[in-house]
């Protein structure tokens, strides 16, 4: 045995040269959080149930979808029974798992929906409910899923639901455009895209006429929250990546949500987090893992982002502003 180790090791091994232990943060291991956007109630009752085990105090339920009604172009009866269906079932969720689970209702618009005034009719009695926490997830698309919804439908649509949410003091969750990940390799034709159950070949062509479609939607959005009466601090700019997040940081008040659910898809991880907080602090800063029964995603994600963000720098208070106290706050859950 070496006689200057501190252990009965035979000879020294790498803990004879460790330095003295850090303070390592074991708040964070039981620290709550809220997926700020999620589609949960597409999930498993496994999948839901993981994200109970890791931590989850919260999630908003978004029920304003395309990708599981059949029908294309989608028909306003078929989203009204997206938002039944989530009201339905959230009280045995929440009553199963024991997390707080709220509801985010609206009208995407990925595809076009036929007679979409009589989604917005009906809204003002849905956001009266209790459990409805936000309005979305919803905002300007670029290009459709099969059918093409003209710029200026679009923005009609959305904008109403801005006037609504601002009528019912409520948030707004932007489905904001993501630019993606470059891919090493194409995959053959026939194959898609593994792991996103969606047809990519029906997209239809873009109805935004510009150089960075992708961005000019959130600017499209941003202006008709304003015109709406709507404050930039009622909206959640979801799906925020480096195509967007100079320009919502820096010329609005809105906030930012990373999406680190489905990483493999939209380039969006930990490290892109605590990049934004190194450079704009955490005021504004959320994550939520997106999670939806079309897409491989991973319901541990929002937890190990936020072991992760401590791995990369983020201090423990920053990091609880993240995942709780912001999404707390913005969404109006107890705790």
């Amino acid at each position: 045995m070496d006689p200057n180790s501190t252990y009965p090791t035979a000879r020294p091994t790498d803990a004879s040269y460790l330095q003295e232990e850090s303070d390592l943060p074991t708040d964070l291991l039981n620290l709550p959080w809220i997926d700020g956007h999620n589609h949960a109630q597409t999930l498993s009752w496994d999948d839901r149930e993981r994200y109970a085990l890791s931590g989850c105090a919260g999630m908003v339920m978004v029920a304003s979808g395309y990708h599981w009604t059949p029908y294309k172009p989608v028909q306003a009866a078929d989203v009204r029974f997206l938002w039944d269906d989530a009201i339905n079932r959230r009280a045995a969720i929440e009553r199963n798992h024991f997390f707080q689970a709220r509801l985010g209702l609206g009208v995407h618009t990925g595809v076009r929906i036929e007679n979409p005034d009589d989604l917005l009719e009906a809204m003002h009695e849905y956001l009266a409910l209790e459990e409805v926490v936000a309005v979305g997830e919803t905002g300007v698309t670029p290009s459709q899923h099969v059918a093409t919804w003209d710029l200026g439908e679009q923005r009609a649509v959305v904008g109403a639901q801005m006037e609504l949410a601002a009528d019912h003091d409520l948030p707004v969750i932007l489905h904001t455009p993501n630019t993606g990940t470059e891919s090493k390799r194409e995959y053959r034709e026939d194959v898609e895209t593994p792991g996103y159950e969606k047809n990519y070949g029906l997209g239809t062509d873009p109805v935004i006429d510009a150089e960075n479609p992708a961005l000019e939607a959130v600017k499209i959005d941003i202006a008709e929250a304003r015109d709406a009466g709507l404050a930039d601090e009622q909206v959640v700019a979801s799906h925020a990546d480096s195509n967007n997040t100079k320009y919502l940081m820096e010329e609005t008040d809105a906030y930012l949500s990373y999406t680190i659910g489905h990483s493999w898809l939209v380039g969006v991880d930990a490290a892109d987090v605590a990049n934004a907080i190194d450079e704009y602090g955490p005021e504004r800063i959320m994550v939520d893992t997106d999670c939806a029964n079309v897409l491989r995603t991973d319901p541990y994600a929002l937890k190990r982002a936020l072991l992760e963000l401590y791995r990369y720098g983020i201090e423990p208070d920053a990091i609880r502003q993240v995942v709780w106290e912001n999404p707390k706050t913005v969404y109006g859950f107890d705790g």
